[in-house]
């Protein structure tokens, strides 16, 4: 493992098991997250991008489980560490936020007493005398709330999450994942039901944050309009599987699977007002009966006979891969 490399996974299968059979919701996937880079996952809904990171995080519960792969964090192999000490990294080495705060927040504690329990949990430096204890976390708790762009954050500490708009608690679930200064942060759809101006008030303070704090980012998300503006790397996924990796601006400039080129033909541009939007044609194939070919095939516009089997990554050029055999790498980027 690199030294730069600060979270390695490979070959990751996470399935559930349902009475309709089993769903395997993520299925061989490889994600590798550079230390102080932002990496972006997008994505349909039921691609795996949220179940992936769940898997990362140890959060994947019965029906569910982890059925194969390795989950290397800072040459920590997490799927080898005890329960305890799973319990310790989360939240301290690396945090999660979840995609509706509403929900994700305890409605019957304040603000302030959720921060308390992360920093209780994770912060090794807090005074072991109780007032002094108790003054540190308040103190780190303001600070925390001021950092995130909440006024008066010493009298909202004391409010229960209702009182909040939809933007700022979500800045509260950035402070509350941010309060141990974890080195990875996990953000899944950080903007979800939130209006646009609110949305690039939160993707900046994470942009902004990231550079202050020197973390790295996973952004989960299904607009590729902002991982064009926030991600180094993107990564998007299809059908439980990764199907096209590499540089932001690369995979947004010339795309090498066709999904992609269909994510990207969708989004609606000033340049065509007026014309329809093309969505992608089909359905996503059931993941409990998955045929044994490429999962875009029936939706594919570029298909042949030759895609009627499994199809695995293949190089796309430096630093890029794709699932797809149809590639055809330039011979400028052949080297």
């Amino acid at each position: 493992m690199s030294d730069d490399i600060l979270l390695e996974v490979r070959g990751l299968r996470t399935v559930f098991d349902t009475r309709a059979g089993q769903v395997c919701a993520v299925d061989g996937v490889d994600v590798t997250v550079n230390r102080g880079e932002c990496l972006g996952i997008v994505g349909e809904s039921g691609s795996g991008k949220s179940v992936t990171f769940a898997s990362v995080m140890g959060l994947v519960r019965s029906p569910g489980r982890i059925e194969a792969g390795e989950i290397v964090f800072d040459g920590t192999d997490l799927r080898k560490l005890s329960p305890r000490k799973m319990q310790a990294l989360r939240g301290r080495d690396i945090a999660m936020t979840m995609q509706d705060a509403l929900t994700a927040l305890n409605p019957a504690l304040t603000v302030g007493e959720q921060l308390a329990e992360m920093l209780e949990a994770h912060d090794d430096d807090l005074p072991r005398r109780r007032g002094a204890r108790r003054a540190a976390i308040q103190a780190r708790s303001v600070e925390m709330l001021t950092l995130v762009g909440i006024p008066s954050a010493g009298d909202r500490l004391r409010q229960y999450p209702h009182e909040f708009s939809g933007g700022m608690r979500q800045r509260i679930m950035i402070a509350i994942a941010l309060a141990s200064k974890p080195r990875l942060l996990i953000a899944d759809e950080p903007t979800t039901a939130l209006d646009v101006t609110i949305q690039a008030q939160v993707l900046e303070l994470i942009s902004k944050l990231r550079a202050e704090l020197g973390m790295s980012v996973v952004l989960i998300t299904h607009d590729l309009g902002v991982v064009a503006e926030h991600c180094d790397r993107v990564m998007v996924m299809y059908a439980g599987q990764v199907v096209e990796e590499g540089p932001t601006a690369q995979v947004i400039r010339d795309p090498r699977h066709p999904y992609t080129r269909g994510l990207l033909a969708s989004i609606p541009r000033p340049a065509l007002r007026g014309q329809p939007i093309r969505p992608i044609d089909g359905q996503v194939p059931d993941l409990v009966d998955l045929p044994p070919q490429c999962r875009f095939l029936d939706r594919c516009p570029e298909a042949g006979e030759a895609c009627r089997h499994l199809i695995d990554m293949h190089p796309a050029g430096p630093a890029r891969r794709a699932r797809c055999i149809r590639i055809a790498v330039p011979e400028t980027e052949k080297a």
